[in-house]
């Protein structure tokens, strides 16, 4: 049973997720989906998932990518997808209609930008409500 590598970057905000894969498939994505819930069960509530070094991904893949986006998003937290997404990984996200619904940014800055913002986003909306 092969564990998969990745590295992490934990700031205040958010954390970034690095697959350090080739491939994101059935082989991993049971690893994949448990990392995501361990890291939201240690209160991350912001993950950005760098996809620069995978060069493939399948359905298995896209399905832990979608279910960490809905985890992460109905936790009040955001989910983004960052990094320069490989052309075959780009494919499999436009024939799934994923690059429609996931956040993708490519440059790290702007991801955290975003994060940020929607972050903020969230705080105004909070204020707001408890008027």
């Amino acid at each position: 049973n092969i564990r998969m590598e990745y590295n992490l970057r934990k700031e205040e905000k958010f954390c970034v997720f690095t697959p350090l894969e080739k491939n994101l498939n059935r082989s991993v994505s049971a690893d994949l989906k448990a990392e995501f819930v361990f890291l939201q069960n240690e209160g991350v509530r912001n993950l950005i998932v760098d996809l620069s070094n995978v060069e493939f991904i399948d359905s298995d893949g896209l399905s832990a990518l979608l279910m960490a986006r809905r985890n992460f998003t109905e936790q009040k937290g955001s989910f983004v997808i960052m990094g320069a997404i490989q052309p075959n990984v780009q494919t499999m996200f436009k024939i799934s209609k994923l690059s429609e619904i996931l956040n993708i940014i490519e440059a790290e800055e702007e991801a955290i930008e975003f994060v940020f913002m929607e972050e903020l986003e969230r705080e105004i909306v909070g204020d707001s409500s408890d008027t």
